[in-house]
This record gives structure tokens, C-alpha cells and sequence, in this order.
């Protein structure tokens, strides 16, 4: 979901800096919650594993320019679902700015936009989790429909963000660029419920993960 150089450009790119910015607040009031909750070490385990999951999803998994943009498999709703949303918002976060640093330094430029286009759906994850969910609801116990909701509250919030990038960069132009990414992001819809199904039944039988502060509470209880 890289947004490619040069189409958002000049003075436009601000915007990017401001919906960043804004991201990153949400990001830290969430953090703080989960300060409160498990603790800084859980929290910064969580948070490390959710990175090194996040670069391994840019930097290993396969990837393919496709229009205005690049598919990647992005698991955005396997990380809110094992680590919690402040953990999985710092390492889409870091991940992402790893990726740049040491592999692609001329997507940095393109920072803000891409964050935000992961930060935001994650966030609306969270939100469908909690209409979608019953409270005492173990996410190990998830149904297939629950996480095809999820998934496609994260890839769908994807795909608009993009949307919204490319039309606000290029106008009316994008059109067929943003329709080629939008039907080739179908595809991880379809496949990362599959993920967290199998990701979440292997979890179920590790009970040992339920008190060692690596996965969210949410995950067992």
C-alpha cells in the first residue's frame, strides 16, 4: 500500500504531515491505556514483535506494484487481534519507518501518507471489534464472519485511504490506477481471515501465553 513518489506532491503533501500527526496522538492516548493495563514491558514486547511482524509483512512477504500503489499482505487485524491496538500501532508504525530507513528511502518522503493509511483502519478495527464482539468474548474464539469483519474493516480502510491519496494528488486521473489497486486488494481480504483463524486456533492451544504479558489480555479473556 505504498503510495508511489510523485502523486502526492508539493505543498499537497502538508496534509500528510497534519493526518500523521494526528494518528500518532491517537497512537499514544491508546498506549497510555495499555500502560495502565499490563504494564511498559508488556507493552514494549508487544509493541517489538508487532514491528518485526510489520517489517517481515513490507520487507519478506511477496509484493506487487498494482496501479496507484503496491499489494502487500498486511495483516492489520492479526496484530490488533494477538497484540492489542496500541502494540500493533507502534509496530505498523516503526515497521513501516524501518522498511524506509534501511531498505526504501525514497518511500520516506511518502511517510505520513503511508502511516496514516495504516494507522487509521487499524483504529477502525478496534472500533467494528467492539460492535462485533460481545464483551466477554475471547478473540480465540472468534468466528470466521467476526474476522472477515475485521479483516475488512483494516484492508477496506486500506484501499479508501489510497483512494483518497491518489485523487486528492492527481484528481479525477487516478481513477483507473485506484480501480486496478482496489480489485487486486481483494484478494488479501478474502485471505487474512483465513490467517487469523489458523493464528488464533494455534494461540487457543498455547495457554501459556495467557500470563507472559506477549499477547493482549483480550486474546484468552
Amino acid at each position: 500500500m505504498h503510495i508511489e513518489p510523485g502523486i502526492v506532491a508539493g505543498a499537497k503533501i502538508v496534509l500528510s504531515y497534519a493526518t500523521a500527526a494526528t494518528a500518532g496522538i491517537y497512537t499514544l492516548k491508546l498506549a497510555v491505556d495499555a500502560l495502565r493495563e499490563r504494564g511498559l514491558a508488556s507493552l514494549g514486547a508487544r509493541a517489538a514483535l508487532a514491528t518485526v511482524a510489520t517489517f517481515v509483512f513490507f520487507q519478506v512477504l511477496p509484493h506487487v506494484a498494482v496501479g496507484v500503489s503496491e499489494v502487500h499482505l498486511i495483516l492489520g487485524s492479526t496484530l490488533f487481534l494477538i497484540f492489542g491496538a496500541a502494540p500493533a500501532a507502534i509496530g505498523l508504525a516503526l515497521g513501516l519507518l524501518a522498511q524506509g530507513l534501511f531498505f526504501a528511502p525514497f518511500d520516506l518522503p511518502q511517510y505520513g501518507m503511508n502511516v496514516t493509511t495504516l494507522l487509521v483502519p487499524l483504529f477502525a478495527v478496534a472500533a467494528v471489534a467492539r460492535r462485533v464482539v460481545a464483551p466477554h468474548t475471547a478473540y480465540v474464539d472468534l468466528s470466521y464472519g467476526q474476522a472477515l469483519a475485521l479483516s475488512t474493516a483494516f484492508q477496506g480502510g486500506v484501499v479508501a485511504w489510497v483512494a483518497f491519496w491518489a485523487f486528492y494528488g492527481q484528481g479525477a486521473a487516478a481513477w483507473e490506477g485506484v480501480a486496478t489497486f482496489g480489485a487486486a486488494y481483494m484478494l488479501v481480504v478474502a485471505l487474512e481471515p483465513l490467517v487469523d483463524l489458523a493464528l488464533l486456533a494455534g494461540a487457543k492451544s498455547l495457554h501459556r501465553l495467557r500470563d507472559s504479558g506477549l499477547v493482549t489480555p483480550r486474546l484468552y479473556a
